[in-house]
């Protein structure tokens, strides 16, 4: 059982903590000289309010992310939990916004499981979501997606075999079943974000080609957002 626990840990840290090389590699030589002039601007840049859903600014360290250069023309859908450490309290918000702190990752947004939508990285900049891996429609985008991408994150587990060995057999049977897969006020929240998003940044067009799963970026390291999300709840 301790093996199993640490190899997991393993598997947590190397996964997470790839993304971050990978960052590395992406942040310009002038980061020091953006990140004085960024420092200017407000903490929360967000001057847009969407109907029909409550937002909440809950701000990243600005290491979770760095200044956007390309337009915007994806959106990217994840899940994320904090099963592997807490399985009975999987979507404590505290926690898991610690561990985007800790491994220095992001995304945009946070839908949880209520439908609220929490606001992370500004859209004007590049949160660290996506790491390494190649969209073939968009074979130039190799290993750069996050520039050209809109990261939402939903508070999520997938299924036994799409968590292992991120979270072991022993560790999943202790997750309640209604924390798998996703709600009904998650996809609504879910809806109206990406019609807003959409209005605001019309090179993303409402397709599959455009509005797609971790999983197809890097199928090889992601199994997000999993068989349990339902293409259909956002008219796929």
């Amino acid at each position: 059982m301790k093996k199993m626990l640490l190899f997991a840990s393993l598997m947590v840290a190397l996964l997470l903590a790839g993304c971050t090389s990978e960052i590395a590699k992406e942040i310009p030589s002038d980061t020091a000289v953006e990140e004085r002039i960024d420092d200017r601007a407000p903490e929360r840049e967000r001057d847009f309010f969407i109907p029909g859903i409550e937002v909440t600014d809950w701000m990243l360290p600005k290491q979770n992310s760095r200044m956007r250069s390309g337009s915007v023309t994806h959106v990217m859908l994840h899940f994320t939990n904090n099963a592997m450490r807490n399985p009975e309290d999987p979507y404590n918000l505290d926690e898991v916004y610690a561990l985007f702190e800790e491994y220095e990752v992001s995304a945009h947004y946070m839908i949880g499981r209520d439908g609220e939508v929490y606001h992370l990285v500004p859209e004007s900049r590049v949160a660290f979501h996506a790491g390494k891996g190649i969209d073939l429609n968009y074979q130039h985008y190799h290993n750069s997606f996050n520039e050209y991408s809109i990261g939402i994150e939903l508070l999520a587990i997938g299924t036994k075999e799409e968590m292992f060995p991120i979270v072991p057999e022993e560790i999943y049977e202790r997750i309640d079943p209604t924390d798998i897969g996703y709600t009904e006020a998650q996809y609504t929240a879910l809806n109206e974000l990406l019609v807003d998003l959409l209005n605001r940044h019309p090179s993303i067009k409402n397709d599959r080609e455009h509005i797609v799963g971790h999983h197809e970026y890097a199928p090889v390291r992601k199994m997000d957002p999993g068989s349990l999300f339902d293409w259909s709840k956002i008219g796929f």
